[in-house]
């Protein structure tokens, strides 16, 4: 049998269409298509992706038995939309270490959301020997997590919060946070002084402000400028 419809990836849609005459062997006059995804240039150059189109030969029986039903497809489309992100986030993490000249395993998945409603996107990368992935204070990881999260963002149309680790540092790095978090609270409550940590990154103070933020005795803030802001407890009022 003929086969009378298919989706078909290129760089244009006229390309695209090109693939889908040569492919059902109709001329294009004789073609129905759909746009499913534009495709993006990307961020910089990284990211891009291809235009996505179904074609169909005018006239197919759509109301044929064996035709998917509309209603299904329509339910399906927010996780559909979620896994091209995930997807994406994914395939530029890739594009980024290869340019890194980097050879390593990716995933990528959404972690619990917070008080927004908004889910970060958590990308885990495993391999061998990636330490010079993390670099002095984390200053190489922080930086890729902060060039990924802008074009992961900018492909979504709106700000996402996007959090690295490779070969779990980030996991070991908010167990220390966590600890020293504590202790330095103890630290205030014993003294009555003002405890001031070390310049951290936005995502590392988070996680003193997170781990403190029920203490009974202390509080905490966020002082002075980038990149050396940072974290200070001190007493209640």
């Amino acid at each position: 049998m003929k086969k009378t419809n298919l989706e078909v990836i290129a760089p244009s849609v006229d390309e695209a269409i090109f693939k889908g005459m040569t492919q059902l062997g109709v001329p294009r006059e004789q073609l129905d298509f759909e746009v499913l995804d534009e495709g993006s240039k990307g961020f910089l150059g990284i990211g891009s992706r291809q235009v996505r189109l179904r074609l169909s030969i005018k006239g197919d029986d759509l109301t044929s038995t064996d035709q998917t039903p509309s209603a299904p497809v329509e339910e399906k489309q927010p996780n559909l939309i979620e896994d091209d992100l995930l997807q994406f986030t994914t395939r530029t993490a890739i594009e980024l270490l290869s340019k890194m000249k980097i050879q390593a395993n990716v995933t990528a998945k959404y972690g619990e959301a917070d008080g927004n409603n908004e889910m970060p996107v958590l990308v885990d990368i495993t391999g061998d020997d990636l330490s010079v992935l993390i670099g002095r204070r984390a200053e190489t990881l922080n930086a890729l997590q902060y060039i990924l999260a802008l074009i992961v963002s900018k492909e979504s149309n709106k700000w996402m919060q996007v959090i690295v680790d490779v070969e779990g540092y980030r996991v070991r790095r908010e167990r220390q946070l966590r600890q020293l978090a504590v202790r330095m609270a103890e630290q205030a409550v014993r003294t009555g002084r003002r405890q001031l940590l070390e310049p951290m990154s936005a995502s590392e103070r988070r996680i003193i402000h997170l781990e403190l933020r029920d203490h009974e005795a202390v509080t905490t803030e966020s002082v002075g400028e980038e990149p050396n802001r940072k974290v200070s407890i001190l007493l209640k009022k």
